[in-house]
This record gives C-alpha cells, sequence and structure tokens, in this order.
C-alpha cells in the first residue's frame, strides 16, 4: 500500500468516525458521537479476533482469553444494539478498512507468534478502551451512553489486567505493536 493511499484511507476513516451519516450524530454531543462508533467498532473487532484467537492460538491462555473476548464483547455489543435500537442510531455492518487489515495480519499469523501478536493488541487495545471509556463516564452528556460505559467500564479493567497477565506468559509486549484498532 503507498503512503498515498494510507493517508486516504485514514483520512476516510476519520471523516467516516467524524461525520457517521444519517442517524448516528442523532444526539447534541461530540464526545458521545465518537464513544458511540469508537465502542460498536471495537467491540465488532474484539468478537472478531476472540474467535480467531479460540481457534488458532497455541496458548491455552490465549484461547481461552479469546473465548472471554467473544462471551464479554458479544454481551457489551447487544446491549450497544438495544441502545442504538432506541435511539434509532445505525451500528457499523462491518470492519473499516484499517480495522480490517490489522485483523487479516494477526489472522495469517500462527503458533506462537499468533499468540504474541494477539496478546499485544488486547494489551494495547484494552489500554486505549478504558482510557475512552473513562473519558465518556466524565464526559458524556447522553446518559443512556455514560450508563453503558460506566457499566462496562469495571469488565474492561479485568480484561486489561488479564490480558497483561495472559501476554506476560507467552512473552508479548506491546510497545512495537501496529495501530490501535478500537474495542
Amino acid at each position: 500500500m503507498t503512503v498515498k493511499t494510507r493517508i486516504m484511507t485514514a483520512m476516510a476513516g476519520l471523516f467516516a468516525m467524524l461525520n457517521p451519516g444519517p442517524g448516528i450524530a442523532a444526539n447534541d454531543s461530540m464526545q458521545d458521537d465518537m464513544f458511540f462508533a469508537t465502542a460498536a467498532r471495537g467491540g465488532m473487532m474484539e468478537v472478531e479476533l476472540g474467535r480467531l484467537a479460540a481457534q488458532k492460538a497455541a496458548s491455552q491462555a490465549v484461547k481461552d482469553f479469546g473465548q472471554r473476548m467473544v462471551t464479554d464483547h458479544g454481551k457489551a455489543n447487544q446491549q450497544l444494539q438495544q441502545i442504538a435500537a432506541q435511539k434509532q442510531l445505525r451500528l457499523p455492518g462491518s470492519l473499516p478498512p484499517n480495522m480490517q487489515q490489522e485483523r487479516d495480519k494477526i489472522a495469517a499469523l500462527s503458533g506462537a507468534e499468533f499468540d504474541r501478536m494477539y496478546m499485544s493488541h488486547m494489551v494495547k487495545d484494552h489500554e486505549k478502551d478504558v482510557q475512552e471509556f473513562e473519558k465518556q463516564v466524565e464526559k458524556g452528556k447522553d446518559p443512556e451512553f455514560r450508563a453503558f460505559a460506566e457499566k462496562t467500564l469495571p469488565v474492561l479493567r479485568q480484561h486489561l489486567e488479564l490480558a497483561r497477565s495472559v501476554a506476560a506468559q507467552v512473552g508479548a509486549g506491546h510497545e512495537n505493536h501496529g495501530s490501535k484498532s478500537g474495542s
């Protein structure tokens, strides 16, 4: 992929987040709009990667972690879907290109290499998720989104601690990991 193509893809993704189209920008807070879009896409990614880990991981701890991501983020996605339906908001139907690329990059790996990359991604992703959900609790205006963030935040903190523990078991660091994909 050329630099120009990467820049264009990144700009398109940013534009989509800031201007998500009819239906998404229904409330009056940019914080709430950004949170909704990020949480929806991130939740989809967590379930997708969790399924991969449950199937492909070499380590049982990574397989178990992946299955937990499918279960917990699947529940959170259903809750977010209920809120979206009440507000007549449109959830994304698929992963955006940057997240799909990250998913494909991880999916192409196998064995211990898969375990390390997946867990590296999970640590970095959950660090970012915790920050985003804390920000929503603090600054969000929409009461349903704030309640969702408050309810989900303790689970995300548990995921982060577990991700760090499993990452250490498989020798994964996250300092040199690629782009953030959301949670």
